[in-house]
């Protein structure tokens, strides 16, 4: 018999239409099976195939499905046709009369049957439990395979399945993707009585089907916190990359009751990130996923809340509370606020980008993508450290990597290192001086019109992945009224809020600005949000750690 820890969600599924023969199969079946396996139950072919459903959505695992031959509406062959579809690898048993042998015979070229028991089958040490030994015995070897509980349904080429698996990612949720077009994926859509017009599906964990869902409902339903537990904090941070994070670390560990709010999943553009070679304590490397996974987690160790998919539209000084507002009207209000929102990519302008973003455009490194590079030709477009890291990552798999540079040379904003790594690689070129002119493609990217920037040529070449690091645009435009900025929309703290080094004039306390406070007391700036930023990982994470100082000498005099 399998060990409980293999069969610990895994049932048994029989079916009779007689309530009384149902009750003596599953009472001999749970007899000797019952410790390993669940024993479910029904009474009609329908009742049976909704069961299946919902197990399949729930991802549980079905070895054996028994179905007595005769019963009304739908017999047990025309059943387990059906059942086929929803869990093909489950070993099929008809139950049968005498009489009815022949077309248990026939069943087995129709359904595949597995098996046929006669009924009665006393004593079931001899005419059941063997047989059933021997299927299960087949089922464990045969390969069944556990998936993990959040599924995926999606095209391709579709820009809000790349969306979700994104961000699914980002967040440490594990999943498993399945393509729209392939038979398991066409099995969970007819679970979820989709027909695949809308996309992608997401199936949680209890065997919930969500279609088309937004972040915010996402998030909440595999097992994000997006609702704070507390009305009032002494800190809130907004905005989860390094300099969020390490505020957060720093925040909690020294006893602030802390709230870190995200809109979409903590790492910002250092957690899409597949290798960091140059961060402190890290010989070896790190990818940005794990540095922001541990990051998280020790935030969380003391304390800190922390908060996914939840947008921020606002900031008020009320008094002594600093109120930050979401966007479907609630709010939160501490005595102080960390702005870690950091940055975005900026959007290529080319003509036919925007509408290929998601289908073989995408901005940032997509490390969902990687795997579907697999012997293609791969653009990226920048020339900074970001898109050198995601041109070393990609060129593993990919046939070719070539690197667009609007400058002559990729010294002008690339770590030395990387620009080394990247002129050993074989597969990896860089043309510089060369700028996307255009993307063409029907439902994906399938070509790119490129443009020599001093002569004025175009080429056009084949082309299925573009990956863009074209310059960093700060999340701020809902601060617009509230927090002085510089014309890029840049966040202005301490001696730079004005020309002449001295406090705003609506500044009213006596003393000067603290170093990363903003022109309202209380509310600090950290990271690449800030005007005039390292634009590195680990400035960011120590202007986070400054803040939380800052905050606490605000607190001490407040």
């Amino acid at each position: 018999m399998a060990q409980a820890s293999d069969a610990a969600r895994t049932v048994i599924l029989t079916v009779d239409d007689d309530p009384g023969v149902s009750r003596a199969v599953a009472r001999d079946l749970r007899r000797r099976y019952g410790e390993s396996y669940r024993i479910v139950r029904a009474e009609s072919g329908e009742s049976a195939l909704d069961a299946l459903r919902e197990l399949k959505l729930r991802g549980d695992l079905v070895a054996v499905i028994l179905a007595d031959y005769r019963m009304p509406q739908m017999n047990g062959i025309e059943f387990l046709e059906q059942a086929l579809d929803v869990y093909p690898g489950a070993r099929r048993v008809l139950l049968t009369a005498y009489a009815d042998t022949s077309a248990a015979i026939d069943a087995i070229n129709v359904v595949d049957l597995d098996h046929y028991l006669l009924k009665p089958w006393d004593p079931p040490e001899e005419k059941l439990y063997p047989v059933l030994d021997d299927l299960l015995e087949a089922w464990r070897c045969s390969d069944f395979r556990p998936v993990p509980s959040t599924k995926v349904v999606g095209h391709r080429w579709s820009a809000r399945s790349s969306d979700v698996r994104e961000f699914l990612a980002r967040n440490q949720v594990p999943y498993r993707w399945y393509s729209a077009d392939e038979p398991e994926g066409k099995r969970l859509l007819a679970a979820a009585g989709q027909d695949g017009q809308r996309l992608p599906l997401v199936i949680t964990p209890d065997g919930t089907p969500l279609v088309e869902p937004e972040a915010p409902e996402l998030a909440a339903q595999v097992g994000l916190a997006t609702t704070p537990a507390a009305d009032f904090y002494d800190l809130v941070v907004i905005g989860g990359g390094p300099a969020g994070l390490g505020a957060a670390v720093y925040g909690a560990s020294e006893g602030l009751r802390t709230v870190l709010v995200e809109r979409s999943a903590t790492g910002g553009q250092a957690g899409q990130s597949s290798r960091i070679e140059n961060y402190l304590g890290f010989p070896d490397g790190v990818s940005g996923a794990q540095l922001t996974d541990r990051a998280r987690r020790q935030a969380a160790r003391f304390g800190a809340e922390i908060l996914t998919a939840r947008q921020v539209t606002g900031l008020e000084a009320n008094g002594a509370a600093r109120t930050v507002r979401f966007s479907d009207g609630s709010a939160v209000a501490a005595h102080s606020v960390i702005l870690a929102t950091g940055v975005s990519y900026r959007q290529l302008e080319a003509p036919g980008c925007h509408d290929l973003t998601g289908c073989g455009v995408y901005y940032g490194s997509a490390l969902t993508e990687a795997a579907s590079c697999q012997g293609h030709d791969v653009y990226i477009v920048g020339g900074a450290n970001s898109a050198g890291q995601a041109a070393m990552y990609l060129a593993r798999g990919a046939k070719s990597v070539t690197l667009l540079v609007r400058g002559q040379d990729l010294s002008a904003s690339m770590s030395y290192y990387l620009i080394q790594q990247i002129n050993e690689a074989p597969n990896i070129s860089v043309r510089a001086r060369t700028v996307v002119e255009s993307a063409h493609g029907s439902d994906h990217l399938e070509q790119l019109t490129l443009r020599d920037v001093d002569s004025g040529q175009t080429e056009l070449v084949d082309a299925q992945w573009m990956f863009v690091f074209i310059g960093a645009a700060p999340l701020t435009q809902w601060l617009d009224g509230t927090v002085l900025r510089d014309k890029h929309g840049f966040i202005l703290a301490g001696p730079d809020l004005t020309d002449d080094g001295r406090p705003p004039a609506d500044w009213e306390l006596d003393r000067p600005p603290y170093h990363l406070e903003t022109n309202i007391p209380g509310v600090f700036v950290a990271g690449d949000a800030r005007a005039e930023s390292a634009k590195r990982v680990a400035s960011a994470v120590g202007e986070g750690a400054m803040a939380v100082m800052l905050v606490h000498r605000y607190l001490e005099q407040s």
